[in-house]
This record gives structure tokens, sequence and C-alpha cells, in this order.
């Protein structure tokens, strides 16, 4: 059985070897940030947010699927979608869950069983580019985790009541972005693992963690930003005239 740093080189030329990956995209989520405005449908230069971001998934060679988790009434929508930008590696849209875990674990559910890893990414995170897409998704066939994570700039205070309590050292902090890339099974014992504790996990990584795994971390993008509120679209206008210069 070739080794895994042999497999990795060998999907260059997009041979048999590369590890099958499929990508789930959480798309439930109720935009409660955006003052009534569904984030993934609002248009940057004439696109859908999400289908900014489902077309930088269909780009990368390294993902053979997508399945996308959906709030039920947005599922025929969302189709649709994918259909008018020619987004071919959907393979299905699901009803999502009440929160982003539970999101996640229906999409892990429903990938193909021929999946040996599993790429989690923002729905509302169009700008990631295919350089990242592709450092990750390496890195987690090299390491079975991986995450993109960007310094943190501002300095942080730790704050009670009102109050500053300390000051924690800035170097030690990092912004973690998706795509995340895990091995399939991996994931799925996170995820259920935490559903069944009742953990409220923020990210996908946060759940492998409480499994003991080392993750690897790569350098993220400060461009590859989260679409939460309304003055993020107002920056997204900005990053959208400035993408053909990355």
């Amino acid at each position: 059985m070739p080794s895994i740093l042999s497999r990795l080189f060998s999907f260059v030329g997009k041979g048999e070897s590369k590890p099958y990956c499929s990508v789930v995209v959480p798309a439930a989520g109720q935009s409660s940030r955006m003052q009534g405005e569904n984030k993934l449908f609002t248009i940057i230069n004439d696109i859908p947010v999400l289908a900014l971001t489902l077309e930088a998934l269909e780009r990368c060679e390294l993902f053979d699927e997508i399945v996308i988790a959906a709030q039920p009434e947005k599922i025929i929508e969302i189709s649709n979608l994918c259909v008018q930008y020619k987004i071919d590696k959907v393979s299905k849209v699901i009803t999502g869950g009440k929160t982003r875990a539970e999101s996640v674990l229906a999409g892990v559910l429903e990938v193909s069983d021929k999946a040996e890893y599993i790429a989690v990414h923002d729905a509302a995170r169009p700008f990631v580019t295919q350089k990242l897409l592709a450092e990750v998704t390496q890195a987690a066939f090299l390491h079975n985790a991986a995450v993109p994570a960007v310094p943190v700039k501002d300095t942080l205070k730790v704050v009670r009541d009102g109050y500053v309590v300390s000051t924690p050292e800035r170097s030690q902090y990092a912004a973690i972005q998706t795509p995340q890339v895990f091995r399939h099974e991996m994931l799925k014992g996170a995820l259920t693992k935490a559903l069944e504790d009742r953990i409220e996990v923020t990210d996908d990584a946060s759940a492998v963690e409480r499994l003991g795994v080392s993750i690897k971390v790569v350098s993220g993008d400060y461009k590859n930003i989260k679409i939460t509120t309304p003055d993020d679209i107002a920056l997204a206008r900005v990053l959208m005239e400035e993408r053909d210069v990355w």
C-alpha cells in the first residue's frame, strides 16, 4: 500500500491515488447579524455570495464532491443556483440542522462512501484562494487534520463584569479560518461525540480537539473573510474589485 507521502505527490497528474476528498458546506444559518438580509444571497458585483464560494470550491482539483447543508426552504433555490453557475461537483443539497455541528454532521453522513477526507468550508467565506485550498488540504493528507489561521492583529484583553482582568500574550493566539480538513471517520466521530455530550463547538476543529488530536496549522489569508455583518458586505465589494490582481 502506498505511503501517504507518495499518494500526495502522485495526484499532481490527476492520478488515481489522490485521496477522495468531499467538501461539506454548512449553509443553514439564519444570518442573524445581517439586519434581515440572507448573506448567502447578497449580490457582490452581480454574483450571490454563495455562488462565489461554490465556484472557488468547484475549481479546486483536490475536491471531488460538494455537499451543501441548507435551510429546508432554500434547498430548491440553492439547487437552481448550482445549475445556473455550473457548480457540477455538488452531489447533494440536504436539510441542515439547528446548529453548525448538526449541519456539518448531516453533510458528513451524506458524502460519498469513497471519501477519505472531508473539508468543511463556510458558505459565507467566498474569497478563499486556490493556493489556500490546496495548502490546507495537502496538509491534512499528510497530518490527518489541518486548519488555516492568521495571527491576531489586535491586543487581546480578558474582560469580566466590564473590567479588564488581564492581557494575554498576543503571539500565542491565531484566528482560525476555513476550510478545515480532516480524515472522514475522525470528523464524523468528533462531531457525533460533541453532540452526544451536548458540547457547543464554535468550529469543527474544536470537536476534533476534544478527541486529543493534534491539528496541523497552515498560514491563512486575511482576505479570506467570513461575511457576517453588513460592514463585511462593503469590504467584500472592495475585495471583489481587487480579486483579479491577487
